[in-house]
């Protein structure tokens, strides 16, 4: 069986699902916070060692109305504080990391709970659990050339390009998984990390996600040959 060592998530279709119900957009992004907890007891469960989940893209923050973008900051600030006193987290050794442009674009009480869930976890390695906030794929390739001409270095190889990157970290992503029906990749989504990933496209919106589609496609991924260009 070939079993994904690391799992990332783009969880489309908040606002659909909220206006489907009549409901404002920023009830799409609560639906959608409480959609990840249970998708991540399930990694936990199915031992995937790297699991990454998109909370906000950059372009969410800069361009949707004000209204959104000051719940999502709210949102951000509530989730990273409970994530930090999670039973689970603490018990499962899960290692919280946060990549992206949060430092610059969220405001201070979101990133001090964002720091306190980093800070509590980060002596842990059973798992590793990341979370892409403010995230641009074409900013995270962008500042790695520019940390790499930085550092006046001439030659360039994967390796060096790979330390640069904000998932310096991470290993390559195995199994990307896009809900939300519209199968399209974001900003140049981990352009790097997902150039030989196999994709799970879902019609499927982010709030009802399940943790049974979550293993169907875990189940897809593991009976599938994977030749990587041979």
């Amino acid at each position: 069986m070939n079993l994904p060592k690391h799992i990332a998530i783009i969880p489309d279709g908040n606002r659909r699902w909220a206006k489907k119900r009549g409901l404002p957009a920023v009830m799409g992004h609560q639906g959608g916070a409480k959609a990840i907890k249970k998708i991540i007891k399930t990694a936990q469960e199915l031992k995937i060692p790297y699991f990454t989940f998109t909370g906000t893209s950059k372009d969410n923050i800069l361009k949707r109305p004000k209204e959104q973008v000051v719940f999502l900051f709210k949102l951000a600030k509530t989730y990273f504080s409970r994530i930090a006193k999670d039973e689970d987290i603490h018990k499962n050794k899960v290692r919280i990391s946060v990549l992206g442009g949060w430092e610059k674009y969220f405001p201070a009480d979101a990133k001090k709970a964002i720091n306190e869930a980093i800070e509590k976890t980060k002596r842990y390695d059973n798992s590793n659990l990341t979370f892409l906030m403010a995230y641009s794929g074409k900013s995270e390739m962008t500042g790695a050339i520019q940390r790499i001409i930085d550092n006046k270095i001439i030659k360039i190889d994967e390796k060096i390009l790979k330390e640069n990157l904000w998932t310096k970290d991470l290993p390559p992503v195995d199994l990307l998984i896009r809900t939300g029906g519209e199968p399209h990749n974001s900003d140049g989504f981990m352009m790097w990390d997902t150039a030989d990933s196999q994709y799970y496209f879902t019609e499927t919106l982010w709030p009802d996600f399940s943790p049974e589609e979550f293993k169907k496609a875990f189940e897809i991924y593991s009976k599938t040959e994977r030749r990587l260009g041979a």
